[in-house]
């Protein structure tokens, strides 16, 4: 837990006023007392982490419980509106904004996105349903996604379609 807190502490430019800092400590809280076997000693912990799960989701508007799985580096870079389904996979240094939404498809059917590493979700975006998305892909502003997205592709619109990334040109090549 505290390799990862420091780990996120860095990833928020060692600023504690950052929101996304205050509910990825508290995230790393919930997941750290699971592995406390005694059910009585982790108890309180859970007593704890449900009181602080609350309060930060109050004064963040960020809804992100213990039991989603999240990677390393995750960045919540904007206040507000965001709501991450407890079955999500999220991956290494993705980058959630403002008015995010991942989550479930249909209400009795299970099964959320599982989400690559290096993905940029833009604000307002919903990603939602049993879907797969890619590493390296970036989700524009507002797309709703329910399709699977292939690694390095970016998704755009209402039902996304899904685009090739344009691979960015060589330094080497600019300056000829």
């Amino acid at each position: 837990m505290f390799d990862n807190l420091r780990e996120d502490w860095h990833t928020y430019n060692h600023h504690l006023s950052r929101q996304g800092l205050w509910v990825m400590a508290v995230y790393r809280f919930g997941r750290w007392r699971y592995g406390i076997r005694q059910r009585w000693l982790r108890m309180p912990f859970s007593f704890l982490y449900k009181i602080l799960y609350v309060m930060v989701q109050i004064l963040t508007g960020i809804e992100l419980p213990c039991e989603a799985q999240l990677g390393r580096r995750v960045r919540i870079d904007h206040f507000g509106g965001i709501v991450i389904s407890g079955d999500a996979v999220l991956g290494d240094d993705v980058v959630l904004r403002n008015g995010v939404t991942i989550g479930l498809r249909h209400t009795v059917v299970r099964g959320s996105p599982v989400i690559g590493n290096r993905v940029d979700i833009g604000a307002g975006a919903k990603v939602l349903g049993p879907i797969k998305i890619g590493d390296d892909v970036v989700i524009g502003a507002n797309a709703v996604v329910i399709t699977d997205v292939p690694p390095n592709s970016i998704a755009v619109g209402i039902p996304a379609q899904i685009k090739p990334r344009k691979p960015a040109p060589l330094a080497s090549s600019a300056s000829s």
